[in-house]
């Protein structure tokens, strides 16, 4: 017996029928008996009854053409409600699809023919070949019927076929009039479906997102801007903030103004963050705002018409100069029972490893005395206590003063910029304690008094000023390493503030021809990092103006590449608004062009996830070079800044560098570690740690040396015990290479930074926000990190401070109206990606319930586990107002 054919597909019938319009030939007719043998009593009636109707629709008579055209239109509207398989009258009517079609050509204008077109638009749903478009052409023709009730397979295909006209005629420049009736239909239909996400979709391709305003509901528009958001990621510039701007007002109409405020910070626009103030009556939100608006570390001044009253803009303004920083911090680790301090000696562990280490260990030498200061220093970071530097003098185990003198020269300035960090965020005890070291004869520890100034201020603002107050007179110290202490304490406390007052005193410096090499560096840097993102051009001149002066000889050394990364700082973020600068940088000496065009590039594209400039970045990473070349060491580092937005993109990027390191040149594979670090900061991935892991047994040290401090700083505040392990290790495989076994101890530290409780991550609320200043303090400490033997080995070690920027508490705290902390059950989980997904999916998985403080590890998520309250802001991060919920009764 001859198989028989699939009703389902295009049969050979079907096609042969087309060709010889309404004469079947004999095996066509064979078929169709076979094809009928198999058909349930009820399909041959509704084929039979089609066909009728076909020849119906024909006949001369309108009435009975009506009729016919009523009954069909009935058949396939009951059937396309649904769509599983190919309906059933689709399927009948295949054969006769042609004749239809000519039909409809000779037919007379009248309504007929229109109810007509509307059925060959949906019978072109199976039938129309690609590309042809006759679903749309036909739709256009016809009658002005309501599109839905075709079902939403038809709907779906008439959109992508709109995409595709609309796209042919932009090339034509032909009117789209039409069309754009055919799409307010269309998304009306999406919006009311729970089919957002195509609504949005036909909007971009037909480049008109307006639509969507006048179409979300209270209902649906949560789930629009969360597809807009994320969607903006995938986006080529400049349609991403448009995309961003369309939910930005939506936010705003439905007043959910948490989500306005983030979309406004995110595209850096202080307009809109001004409106959101304005926009919104209630004080406590506005003081959630204040908390979202410190988290992001910005400087931002609240005026009259935010906030009418006197006393409460007073006390606005305290939280967005984030001093409850501290208070909530110490909060934070009472609750955890983490107070009590830590010496160097409880991190290295070293009674875990084997005897051979501990022989070597007790030689008191200056390098394993500093690293044990940076140890330290991180370790009990904010906790406002420790066992070396701030010990009472009077008790007999020795006075602060002799760790501080167990340091050799420079090393004295770590040791005492330590300090600061201990009390980091605590501006008053921190000043007073740093004070006693001002009155030191003894200018490293002048230098690092003024640097803990600047360390114990960041990211704490203040309307008089200390840091600016102290600093400010050592400026132009005629020791150069008090002059960097003082310019580099002003860059960290002062990091986006965009202080004039600070320029005026820091430009000069750097167009000073008597001024030393190393002071014009951290000049720029500091600059690069107070304004960082502004796009400044009377910095940038300065800058430029100061590459220009150097010679031939201050260019190849180390501290210059400072000079590039403090104007690629300036435009952290900003995309194209770098050209003007970047064509510059190309009249530059050219041992340092192509480094200023690698550093401007990736600065400028950080955080975007621009998939054209990773490929630019690659492409000079290809290349083999000769020995002197230093430029592809800031693209391998710029291609982990670019990628670094998002998941994708992330993942796309860890595979790629396994590729440049294999086939990289020695320059390049320095680099590969720190993108790594970069990538998954604070996020220790396993892929990344086992790369790490073999890199840090490289033959090349300085490749060796550079994982290490990757793997700390991927693993930097997760107290992770598999890093934990490997450093251990480490630090006994090299425990007679001094150079290593700083690297190693300094990884050590930052592993265990702040006890566990910080994290390195510069991007917050939910990954969505990139704080740019604690994004500048990584790539700073990145860069400096490509030739760790000159800068980070040498004498200014000091530079490992800059990641103070980036460190923030990796708290959600749950505060009351009063903002004292409050305890409450929250559950913490991994964070689900949900958007785009039907109806109400879980946001997080696999939680555990806690009560607040709660540390949030890398790709977590909380949610309040109890009806009892309502949180402010729909993202439980950092510091959370709670209000009693109205509705609420105890079960």
């Amino acid at each position: 017996m001859a198989p028989v054919p699939d009703p389902n597909s295009v049969g050979g019938g079907a096609k042969r029928d087309e060709a010889t319009t309404k004469v079947p030939s004999k095996d066509s007719k064979k078929k169709d008996d076979k094809k009928e043998e198999d058909l349930s009593e009820e399909d041959l009636q509704l084929k039979q009854n089609l066909e009728l109707y076909v020849e119906r629709v024909q006949d001369p008579n309108p009435e009975l053409q009506k009729a016919a055209l009523e009954s069909m239109r009935q058949e396939i509207r009951d059937s396309t409600s649904s769509m599983t398989s190919v309906p059933k009258p689709l399927k009948f009517l295949r054969p006769h699809y042609g004749v239809l079609k000519e039909f409809h050509v000779k037919m007379a204008e009248s309504d007929l023919k229109k109810m007509l077109a509307d059925i060959l638009s949906v019978l072109a749903l199976t039938m129309s070949a690609e590309g042809e478009r006759e679903s749309l052409n036909y739709r256009l023709t016809g009658s002005e019927g309501d599109i839905g009730s075709w079902g939403h397979e038809y709907v779906r295909n008439l959109a992508g076929e709109i995409a595709e006209e609309y796209t042919m005629r932009q090339g034509e420049e032909s009117s789209i009039e039409d069309l754009m009736d055919l799409v307010q239909q269309i998304v009306s239909f999406h919006m009311k479906h729970n089919a957002e996400t195509e609504a949005v979709d036909l909007l971009m391709d037909v480049e008109d997102l307006d639509l969507l305003l006048e179409h979300v509901d209270s209902t649906n528009f949560r789930r629009t801007c969360n597809y807009l958001t994320s969607a903006a990621k995938y986006l080529p510039g400049p349609d991403d903030m448009l995309v961003l701007d369309i939910a930005y007002m939506i936010y705003i109409k439905f007043a959910e103004y948490p989500n306005a405020l983030q979309i406004a910070l995110f595209l850096d626009n202080m307009q809109y963050v001004k409106q959101v103030f304005t926009s919104c009556t209630d004080l406590l939100k506005k003081k959630q705002f204040c908390y979202m608006i410190a988290r992001h570390g910005i400087t931002f001044v609240l005026e009259q018409e935010m906030v009418a009253n006197e006393q409460d803009r007073e006390a606005l303004q305290d939280i967005v100069n984030n001093t409850k920083l501290s208070e909530g911090y110490l909060t934070l680790a009472r609750d955890i029972e983490v107070m009590e301090a830590k010496t160097p000696e409880d991190i290295y562990k070293a009674h875990l490893l084997d005897g051979r280490v501990s022989s070597g260990a007790s030689v008191d030498s200056a390098r394993q005395n500093l690293s044990a200061t940076f140890v330290n220093a991180f370790v009990n970071a904010g906790f406002g206590q420790d066992k070396l530097m701030t010990v009472p003098s009077d008790s007999t185990s020795g006075s602060a003063g002799n760790w501080l003198f167990k340091n050799k020269e420079h090393g004295k300035t770590s040791a005492a910029a330590s300090l600061g960090m201990i009390q980091l965020w605590d501006v008053n005890t921190g000043l007073a304690q740093l004070d006693k070291y001002f009155h030191s004869s003894d200018n490293p520890v002048i230098a690092g008094a003024l640097l803990g100034v600047g360390i114990v201020n960041c990211g704490i603002k203040d309307d008089c000023e200390p840091a600016f107050a102290l600093l400010a007179d050592y400026i132009d110290n005629e020791d150069s390493s008090v002059r960097i202490g003082a310019i580099m304490g002003l860059g960290i406390a002062y990091a986006g503030s965009k202080n004039d007052q600070i320029r005026s005193r820091l430009s000069p410096i750097l167009n000073d021809a008597k001024a030393p090499l190393d002071v014009i560096a951290f000049a720029a840097l500091s600059l690069g990092m107070i304004y960082v993102g502004s796009c400044n051009e009377e910095v940038a001149q300065s800058i430029i103006f100061a590459l220009m002066d150097r010679s031939e000889a201050e260019l190849g050394e180390a501290l210059t590449r400072f000079l590039p990364l403090g104007l690629g700082l300036l435009y952290l973020g900003k995309q194209e608004s770098v050209e003007a600068t970047a064509e510059v940088s190309k009249t530059f000496n050219e041992k340092i062009r192509k480094y200023c065009d690698m550093t401007l590039l990736s600065c400028a594209y950080a955080g975007t996830g621009n998939v054209l400039k990773v490929q630019d970045l690659l492409a000079q990473c290809g290349e083999h070079l000769e020995k002197g070349d230093i430029h592809q060491g800031p693209a391998v580092i710029g291609l982990a800044m670019v990628a670094i937005s998002e998941e994708l993109g992330l993942d796309m990027e860890i595979r790629s560098l396994e590729r440049v390191l294999q086939y990289g040149e020695p320059n390049i594979r320095r680099a590969v570690p720190l993108a790594l670090g970069l990538l998954c900061i604070s996020n220790p991935k396993v892929t990344v740690m086992d790369t790490l892991s073999r890199l840090s047994h490289d033959t090349d040290s300085e490749v060796a040396m550079a994982a290490i401090i990757s793997l700390g700083l991927i693993g930097a505040g997760t107290n992770n015990a598999r890093i934990a392990g490997m450093l251990r290790n480490l630090s006994s495989y090299y425990y007679k290479d001094a150079n290593l076994l700083f690297c190693v101890r300094i990884a050590q530290g930052f592993v265990h930074m702040g006890k566990g409780l910080l994290t390195l991550n510069p991007f917050h609320s939910e990954r969505l926000l990139l704080s740019p200043t604690a994004l500048a303090g990584i790539v700073t400490l990145l860069h400096a990190c490509l030739d760790m033997r000159s800068i980070i080995l040498g004498k200014y070690h000091y530079v490992l401070y800059f990641l103070v920027l980036a460190m923030q508490p990796r708290m959600m705290l749950t505060v009351d109206e009063n903002l004292k902390p409050i305890s409450v059950p929250v559950r913490v989980g991994q964070a689900v990606d949900v958007v785009g997904q039907a109806g109400r999916p879980k946001t997080i998985t696999g939680f555990q319930t806690h009560s607040t403080p709660v540390l949030l590890a890398a790709g977590e998520r909380a949610e309040l586990a109890t009806e009892k309250y309502i949180p402010l802001s729909p993202i439980l991060e950092g510091f959370i107002i709670l209000k009693e919920n109205p509705d609420y009764r105890e079960e």
